[in-house]
């Protein structure tokens, strides 16, 4: 896949935006472990930001996937994690279910609002006991008349402290495991939905990540996205879009090996820069390699992706090498930055608290291995 002159506009502008409108605000948002969600936003829904790939009929601009990659790697230009992954989940995580599968009255209740910025979206999966086990989860949505009632709770759930709507995965039946959930949209609002509490993190701290209860929430059954009983195949798929979103962001970790090599070439040890050290620049030199042969299998992905394929093997992949390389980059690069780079305001010491979510977030390491491992026919399936 070649970005074309579409695809490079796209991330000029959204660079021009983050340059303007969030970069110079990032260290205040850190120090307040929040930034304006509905501010920010609203600003990137007036510019066409929050859905380059939803459908035109509630505003999108019904773009293909190749461009939701374009834009979450323009993300990186972001200096810090927590606001690019507030705003993948409104893009890639919390609404392509309800784009494809939702009806048209969900999708211009929730959707259109969504894309307009007016709207804050969040994605209530993990719960305490089920974080990447999926399948697991507690909470249920049991028929009333014709409402759903809600009885559960989500946790690390991001944007939860300042979301209108959340795109719910509950247990709406007895069946087997993988074929009684549905997902659900929840106003949060809603009588019965409170936030137990704001979490602490190692990192992401502008990102707000909240644990969720909900006690007798009453939604209509019409707030349902799709089939009754598809919830744990929709947000599968979601998951794919996930994935390769949260794969894409990270082929912008080049960044932080410029920024690397420039502070190494200015730093002086024993007579000469510290650049100038064999070991140092070949080892950005390895790491930018690397993040080149991430960007090669995500864009590889997603041309099989647009191409209507299953792209769940390589998906995983792109995660998995994601991962572990937002955990190896910004691990080597502080190391030449000595004690700079561990001092809590540099910002290669951001990317390292940062990324560590990487490996863990959208599915951990070891559940992409099991995925692979499936798809490499070495593991049983699920039936």
């Amino acid at each position: 896949m070649i970005y074309t002159h579409e695809h490079e506009e796209l991330q000029r502008q959204l660079k021009k935006f983050i340059d303007a409108e969030i970069n110079p605000f990032v260290d205040e948002w850190e120090a307040a472990e929040i930034f304006p969600a509905h501010e920010v936003f609203k600003k990137m829904g007036q510019l066409g930001f929050l859905g380059v790939c939803k459908p035109e009929a509630y505003g999108g601009q019904g773009l293909d996937y190749s461009y939701s990659v374009a834009m979450a790697e323009a993300l990186g230009h972001i200096q810090c994690g927590g606001v690019p992954m507030a705003i993948g989940v409104q893009t890639d995580m919390a609404t392509p279910a309800l784009a494809r599968f939702g009806t048209d009255e969900l999708r211009r209740e929730f959707l259109a609002p969504s894309i307009a910025g007016d709207f804050v979206a969040c994605l209530g999966v993990s719960e305490v006991g089920a974080g990447s086990d999926v399948a697991s989860i507690k909470t249920t949505a049991k028929k009333d008349g014709d409402d759903y009632v809600i009885n559960g709770g989500k946790m690390w759930t991001t944007n939860g402290t300042q979301a209108d709507w959340m795109c719910l995965l509950a247990n709406t039946s007895q069946g087997a495991a993988h074929k009684n959930k549905s997902l659900i949209c929840v106003p949060m609002k809603a009588k019965g939905v409170s936030v137990a509490r704001k979490l602490r993190k190692l990192g992401m701290w502008s990102s707000d990540t909240a644990q969720i209860f909900l006690d007798d929430v009453r939604v209509p059954q019409r707030y349902r996205i799709g089939d009754e009983g598809m919830g744990f195949t929709y947000q599968m798929l979601q998951f794919q879009e996930e994935r390769l979103w949260a794969a894409a962001r990270s082929m912008s970790m080049g960044r932080l090996i410029e920024e690397t090599a420039n502070y190494a070439r200015e730093r002086m040890a024993f007579g000469k820069s510290i650049l100038d050290n064999q070991y140092v620049h070949f080892r950005l030199a390895e790491l930018k390699t690397e993040v080149e042969c991430l960007r090669a299998l995500v864009h590889r992905a997603t041309e099989l992706y647009i191409a209507g394929q299953d792209v769940t093997e390589l998906a995983s992949m792109a995660k998995l090498k994601a991962g572990r390389l937002a955990r190896e980059v910004p691990d080597g690069c502080l190391q030449f930055w000595g004690g700079m780079g561990y001092m809590w305001e540099n910002p290669i010491g951001r990317a390292y608290r940062d990324a560590r979510l990487s490996s863990i977030g959208g599915g951990a390491d070891e559940i992409m291995l099991g995925i692979i491992s499936k798809c490499m026919g070495m593991l049983p399936r699920r039936e």
